[in-house]
């Protein structure tokens, strides 16, 4: 029986698949143990599991029960160390692992200093990380959070050093770094701001030509009347020739504007 199952994503550095007759789950020690619902034998003699192995060594866990415990906490592993727990089970059935996210980075990072120049160089310095995140960076622009980078965190619990490149926006800024769970939970740093002496960005739009034209280079996103993005990039102008005639709105810079496309 060939069976393959994934369920934790590699961009938190954590996977899980199942092979024949074998679980592997792949993550960082999180002080959480791993809780498995085991079932009978399809022979009808003993359980499903009989090996769970630990970075390669042998568990002393008991295994021949409906369900058990894989204690990881006498391991003695540093908070974040990477682990591998196999699990390893008889043809013609299948254990459940209840807690599959248990070897799963989560959001514990501390702010010790965020601070951003008026050119847009962002730096920041963590503590208490207890596994390899990423920081996605933040700028807040059209009044919401917006997604403008990202910065694979260190995972290590004394401090640790970050920059990335903003780029500004005319006027006020305001930039924030986050980590994510991958149920969505979000961590936020404290909000740095900093004035740009970046020139306004303005817009014209042609009628005949069905274009927006901007006075230099910008990030966007274009709205329909409904509120929808149906369009968003960077770009000196966006072709409108596509689109059905009616109201929108564009943001870019750090304004939003309302227009009528005919």
């Amino acid at each position: 029986m060939k069976k393959i199952l994934t369920s934790l994503t590699l961009a938190i550095l954590t996977s899980f698949s199942a092979l024949a007759g074998t679980i592997v789950l792949e993550g960082t020690y999180q002080k959480e143990n791993l809780y498995i619902v085991n079932s009978i034998a399809e022979s009808g003699v003993g359980y499903c599991v009989y090996e769970v192995l630990v970075n390669g060594e042998v568990t002393s866990d008991e295994v021949n029960s409906q369900a058990f415990e894989i204690d990881l906490s006498i391991y003695n592993f540093r908070q974040g160390q990477d682990l591998v727990v196999t699990i390893k089970y008889k043809d013609g059935c299948e254990p459940k692992v209840l807690n599959e996210d248990a070897l799963s980075p989560k959001p514990s990072f501390e702010i010790v200093e965020i601070d951003a120049n008026r050119d847009g160089a962002l730096e920041w310095t963590t503590k208490n990380e207890k596994g390899r995140l990423p920081f996605i960076v933040q700028q807040f622009k059209w009044n919401k959070w917006v997604d403008i980078g990202e910065v694979m965190g260190k995972g290590e619990s004394g401090k640790n050093n970050y920059s990335f490149q903003v780029s500004p926006v005319s006027g006020k800024n305001q930039v924030r770094v986050v980590q994510k769970t991958k149920d969505g939970d979000v961590r936020p740093s404290p909000v740095t701001q900093f004035n740009s002496t970046k020139k306004a960005v303005s817009y014209s739009y042609d009628k005949k030509s069905s274009a927006l034209t901007f006075t230099e280079e910008t990030s966007f996103e274009l709205y329909n009347g409904y509120g929808q993005i149906v369009k968003r990039g960077k770009s000196a102008s966006v072709d409108m020739s596509a689109f059905p005639e009616g109201e929108y709105y564009i943001s870019f810079d750090s304004s939003t504007e309302k227009f009528i496309h005919k």
